[in-house]
């Protein structure tokens, strides 16, 4: 069992009281009505934005699972945590539409720019990938993170995990429901800092036990690169490279997740702005959560530690290195990283729920009554995440992989229909709903085959499963635009009213006056800083 300081414990109690503070000062600015509760009023500011976007999208996924990837592949999903610049898409590009058009969700632009049906479509396939996929992945790693951390194999003959997954997802649950948007932006500005500093700690006393970056570099070998082999049977470089954009641009520009903290902005150029300082913040992740698993690793490699699976790399380096005192951050560190991005989670699926479901069906109800189902909503989504942890965790030595997996048949359809609907307006309404549909069936269709890979494989239809994970997602991308665009001829055309301001060639000239009056050197100067890290980072480790 770890044994933790009175200097942790301390610590610990200080970030809980902080906590604490942020969600009762959140509880006592009463909500008046759904953009408030939702979006903080519209009122938030780059700061702001950029720590929620970050602590949004770092869970106890990327300190588990990408320290566990880092051991066992090395740099070969570093491409997920170089995506800086595709941040900087949404901040330069997809912000003037979607926060002129004053939408609270993702399904409502596409509503707007379609119909109602992609509207409703799009909110089922991101709910149901919100139950599935991040709460499950992020619960169950917080989890397997803190047994082994802490050492507990059980309380009471229950099973250690399961009071640590459900007390966090518990207790982020009423913070959530209590505090709404200004309680998650706000704690997220706390969190951040917490989060990188416990991380770094960890990246500098295991460089330091292992000999040296040079050393590190050395025990990893071949696994240091980020390119492979076209003909890798895990991560060939073509589908890396198109594969991770693919993913990458549902990820950051289209998921309700992580773009409500843009419809959150008092303006464009706050919006603009905190994308810009998430993409600082984005060039982290490399470093501090992948970077940890290389060292693990190299230290497995030297004896010096052991672990039995990949995912327990980065809670063995907390539990077997970290000094007494430090270990507090640590913990505090893997909290925030949980808390964070459930948090967040919770809030985009009561929005998509309370938004696009109930007040659609029920417009005449009162914004009271609207909030009430947003929480009601909330609660839900706890229940519905903690029942599916025992699914998961039948699966578990292969969480990483499952979650990339679901992502990138997920991600193709939603990202082909977004793209080409705001870069052309000749793209019709019923080929994005088709485009949409076709891709959420051809995705699963793979994903229901995967688990009956062997009982087919000679089949006619045995190269669906057998085909790289990756390769699959750029093909479907592909299909999917080919059926958009080959409809989009053969059906009738929307309005130019219809898609005023929702595409860039109807965009009004209040929304662009917006955008360049508040451009200055700054904004040109940190994109072109991010791009050049980026750069660097991909031509140091080629």
């Amino acid at each position: 069992m770890l044994e933790l300081s009175t200097l942790d414990w301390l610590v610990l109690a200080g970030f809980a009281l902080l906590m604490v503070g942020v969600v009762v000062a959140s509880m006592r600015q009463k909500e008046e009505d759904t953009t408030d509760y939702f979006l903080a009023g519209r009122n938030a500011g780059w700061l702001v934005i950029g720590a929620s976007i970050f602590a949004s999208n770092i869970g106890s996924e990327h300190l588990v699972g990408l320290s566990g990837s880092g051991a066992e592949s090395g740099m070969a999903l570093a491409h997920w945590e170089l995506q800086s610049w595709i941040i900087l898409l949404l901040g330069w590009i997809f912000v003037p539409f979607y926060w002129s058009s004053k939408v609270y969700t993702m399904p409502e632009f596409l509503e707007r720019r379609f119909n109602p049906q992609s509207r409703s479509f799009l909110s089922v396939i991101s709910l149901v990938s919100y139950v599935l996929t991040k709460v499950a992945v992020t619960v169950y790693a917080g989890g397997v993170a803190f047994k082994t951390i802490l050492g507990i194999e059980s309380i009471w003959g229950i099973d250690f995990f399961w009071i640590s997954a459900v007390g966090l997802v518990v207790l982020t649950g009423i913070y959530t429901v209590l505090g709404g948007m200004k309680a998650i932006m706000w704690t997220s500005v706390i969190q951040t800092p917490v989060l990188i500093i416990g991380s770094v700690v960890i990246l500098v006393v295991g460089l330091d036990q292992v000999g040296g970056w040079a050393e590190m570099e050395r025990l990893n070998g071949e696994n240091m690169h980020l390119m492979r082999a076209a003909s890798d049977a895990n991560f060939p470089w073509p589908g890396i490279v198109f594969g991770s954009f693919i993913i990458g641009f549902w990820y950051w520009c289209t998921d309700q997740y992580i773009v409500q903290r843009v419809l959150s902005a008092k303006g464009i150029q706050a919006a603009r702005r905190g994308t810009i300082f998430a993409g600082y913040l984005k060039l982290l992740p490399v470093f501090i959560f992948l970077v940890p698993g290389l060292i693990a690793h190299a230290l497995q490699a030297k004896g010096i530690i052991s672990f039995d699976s990949a995912d327990q790399a980065f809670p063995t380096l907390v539990a077997e290195l970290l000094p007494s005192g430090v270990k507090g951050i640590v913990i505090g560190g893997l909290v925030a990283a949980l808390m964070s991005s459930l948090a967040s989670l919770f809030n985009s699926s009561a929005t998509l729920f309370t938004i696009d479901f109930y007040k659609k069906y029920k417009p005449e109800s009162s914004e009271q009554q609207l909030l009430k189902v947003g929480r009601i909503a909330t609660v839900v989504v706890v229940v519905l995440g903690i029942l599916w942890i025992p699914v998961m965790s039948l699966i578990a030595d292969v969480l990483y992989e499952y979650l990339q997996s679901v992502q990138s048949l997920i991600a193709p359809g939603i990202a082909a229909v977004f793209l080409l609907g705001i870069c052309s307006k000749r793209i019709t309404p019923t080929a994005g709903y088709v485009g949409l549909v076709a891709g959420f069936v051809l995705g699963m269709f793979r994903l229901v085959l995967l688990p009956f890979r062997d009982a087919i494989h000679g089949t006619s239809i045995a190269w669906v499963v057998e085909m790289n994970w990756l390769y699959y997602c750029v093909l479907l991308f592909v299909l999917v635009c080919l059926i958009v665009i080959g409809l989009s001829f053969v059906t009738k055309a929307p309005t130019e009213d219809n898609v005023r301001g929702l595409t860039f060639s109807t965009l009004g000239k209040d929304t662009l006056q917006d955008v360049l009056k508040g451009l200055d050197k700054w904004d040109y100067i940190h994109t072109a800083i991010i791009l050049g890290i980026t750069a660097f980072i991909y031509w140091r480790f080629w």
